[in-house]
């Protein structure tokens, strides 16, 4: 895994069935909402597909747009009033808007047969995953800067659900301890989780992605070429602390994954952004969190590896010694406090 590259979209894991009949009721909504009632679908057969089918999201295109189902167990409030800041225009240079769903919706009122909402959105070009020299790190830190300075637009800061980052992390550690209880890694990783500090003064209320990786920009559509980068995917948008947003990176860095040049210039275009999320000192803000994202990539690494029965890569055996590392520096500190 190069961390300079958005994550590939995963297939359908053993044991869970493809849900042809789903996709077939997303493809109508994305179909219906690309072309005129009536008119003739003269897209090629390469801008037509499944971009990703998994558990928590399912998308697919459609020329010039893209629809998605959401995770079955998405709340429908958070989801409306996430929605709702994607589309306000303070969030407009920074989130990519939804599109209206097409009038009427196919597919019972635009949902699968498990009642997952849908949304449709712009097709925007993705980070290019075979060009990490290329990966607009200093553009993804500026937006972040942006989004976490933006005041919550007032109308909408009373329904604004807390951003999922943390309860992510949880979430993770929750699906190993199910999937991988007897994994020679997996104590490791409960080792490194037991170090981060649960609940505490409350931080921070500010805007946040709450699951930034690269794979969460895109370039705006233009009608002709294509536009500056933007965020994607307001599943975990929220309110909370905007150091989580730059968790998964600092947790790459910390694990040396992301070579220092790489992380010194993100860091760098997020501070002289006037990113609210670190001080001077950035590790005082990012060391939970980061340790936290460690924990959570290590978890689902066992946990998926399990799943597909296959032994831990190159890049998953670095998050475990990472989390080694971590409740190793957990013990030497409480021993020497009790001395």
């Amino acid at each position: 895994m190069d961390p300079a590259a958005p994550p590939s979209p995963a297939p359908t894991p053993p044991g869970r069935p493809a849900r042809p009949d789903g996709l077939d009721r997303l493809a109508a909504v994305a179909r219906a909402a690309a072309h005129r009632p009536g008119s003739p679908c003269d897209c090629a057969s390469g801008l037509v597909g499944v971009l990703a089918d998994r558990e928590d999201g399912t998308v697919v295109r459609h020329g010039p747009l893209v629809a998605k189902a959401h995770a079955p167990d998405t709340d429908p409030e958070a989801h409306r009033a996430r929605l709702a800041l994607a589309a306000h225009p303070d969030a407009a240079g920074v989130l990519l808007p939804p599109l209206p769903l097409p009038v009427p919706a196919p597919a019972r009122g635009g949902a699968e047969p498990d009642g997952r909402p849908v949304t449709v959105w712009p097709y925007g070009s993705p980070v290019a995953p075979d060009d990490p020299d290329a990966a607009p790190w200093e553009d993804a830190a500026r937006l972040l800067a942006r989004l976490h300075r933006t005041p919550p637009p007032p109308a909408l800061a009373p329904r604004l659900p807390a951003m999922r980052a943390p309860l992510k992390v949880s979430l993770a550690v929750d699906r190993m301890r199910r999937a991988a209880p007897d994994h020679p890694a997996a104590a490791t990783v409960l080792s490194a989780w037991r170090t981060i500090p649960g609940g505490g003064a409350p931080g921070p209320r500010l805007l946040c992605h709450g699951d930034f990786h690269l794979g969460q920009l895109v370039r705006e559509p233009r009608p002709v070429g294509d536009g500056p980068w933007r965020l994607i995917d307001v599943d975990d948008l929220g309110l909370g602390d905007p150091a989580w947003d730059l968790a998964r990176p600092a947790a790459w860095f910390a694990a040396g994954i992301l070579p220092p040049e790489v992380w010194s210039r993100f860091l760098g275009a997020y501070q002289e952004a006037e990113g609210p999320a670190v001080g001077a000192d950035p590790w005082v803000q990012l060391d939970v969190p980061a340790r936290a994202l460690t924990v959570q990539t290590a978890a689902l690494a066992v946990a998926k590896s399990t799943a597909e029965r296959r032994p831990l890569d190159e890049v998953e055996d670095v998050m475990i010694d990472t989390c080694g590392r971590i409740a190793g520096h957990r013990t030497d500190s409480a021993s020497s406090a009790s001395t």
